[in-house]
């Protein structure tokens, strides 16, 4: 009697279990049936969709617009280059170069020392103590001339100048660029398929044959204060970036120490984006060399040049400084380049 009582119960048990697991089953079963469903009609919705978009590209429809824009979409990479070339010029300064070596932890205790992971070697890190990090944060140039070795002469104020005009050019290229592209793009935006428009903008960017544009500030460079405990066990940072704004105080501070050549003394102006703009302004914003103006042009890319380079003997005057666009103003620094090479 016992072992049929047993048997009866383990048979309700199986009966339960087998139970629970229909119902689990049949639930699963309701749901994943219209999850099925749901991605079998995306796959196929988004594989129609590539094999809509292959053939569209490959269109005479569409090889037409870009035929019509290829002149805008070559005009706009030229001065994608350009900008990039701008975007390199050299700030040649470092911390300075103590040596390398090795440090290594004999302690008998387990301590995880994190910070010390911090102290890596790079030209554009300073590790000094936590007094030295706090002041650089109060007095940013001036600790950055002394601990990153910028001597307070005439050539190193021409030298942040020139990269100050040079990088105030790429930022304002950049957003003529974006301009511009947006421009080309709304001139065509009836002539390509909304769907294709909405879903696959970047596809079309590369398709009608504009290069890869980077309009982020990544090439500012940074300089850092580390400040690492001796334990290793905190630590915190200054960081200074070379943007435009500290480029031009660091340029108003270097001009205060400078001691210039009495030929020029009282008559040199700094090249500022103040500067900049008054010299376009009294150019009317048109280059001196192709007379192509913003009037013109609307998302033309003006630049400042010295007249006389400053690798002649050159100023940073008024008198020296005239307006070119970006064309003109490539083309003279490769006739320069090619002549110095001579």
């Amino acid at each position: 009697m016992k072992g049929n009582s047993a048997l009866v119960k383990l048979s309700i048990i199986i009966m339960i279990l087998v139970t629970v697991a229909s119902f689990v089953l049949s639930v699963f079963i309701v749901l994943l049936i219209p999850l099925a469903i749901t991605a079998l009609i995306s796959a196929i919705f988004v594989s129609v969709y590539q094999i809509y978009c292959y053939y569209y590209f490959k269109s005479n429809k569409f090889l037409l617009i870009r035929s019509t824009i290829q002149k805008y979409v070559d005009n706009c990479n030229e001065l994608n280059n350009h900008i990039n070339d701008l975007k390199s010029s050299y700030i040649n300064i470092s911390s300075y170069d103590y040596g390398n070596g090795e440090l290594n932890d004999k302690s008998k205790f387990n301590f995880k020392r994190k910070e010390w992971q911090k102290n890596t070697h790079n030209h554009q890190v300073h590790y000094c103590s936590a007094s030295i990090c706090k002041n650089a944060s109060n007095q940013p140039m001036k600790y950055l001339c002394k601990y990153f070795n910028i001597t307070s002469d005439e050539s190193s104020l021409i030298n942040f100048e020139s990269v100050l005009n040079d990088f105030a050019a790429a930022q304002q290229g950049k957003e003529l660029l974006w301009n511009e592209r947006d421009s080309i793009l709304n001139s065509i935006r009836n002539s390509v398929p909304r769907l294709i428009l909405k879903f696959s903008k970047d596809k079309v960017i590369r398709k009608l044959g504009f290069e890869a544009y980077d309009f982020s500030d990544l090439y500012f460079p940074v300089y850092t204060f580390q400040y690492v405990s001796a334990g290793g066990n905190s630590s915190f940072k200054f960081d200074i970036q070379l943007n435009i704004e500290n480029l031009e105080t660091l340029i108003f501070y270097l001009n205060d120490l400078v001691k210039f050549r009495n030929s020029i003394k009282g008559q040199r102006a700094l090249m500022t984006s103040e500067l900049r703009e008054k010299i376009k302004n009294r150019d009317n914003y048109c280059c001196k060399k192709c007379s192509i103006s913003i009037s013109d042009e609307k998302n033309l890319l003006l630049e400042i040049d010295h007249i006389i380079p400053l690798s002649k003997g050159g100023v940073t005057t008024e008198e020296n400084l005239q307006t070119l666009c970006w064309r003109c103003n490539r083309t003279k620094g490769s006739k320069m380049e090619f002549s110095n090479f001579n």
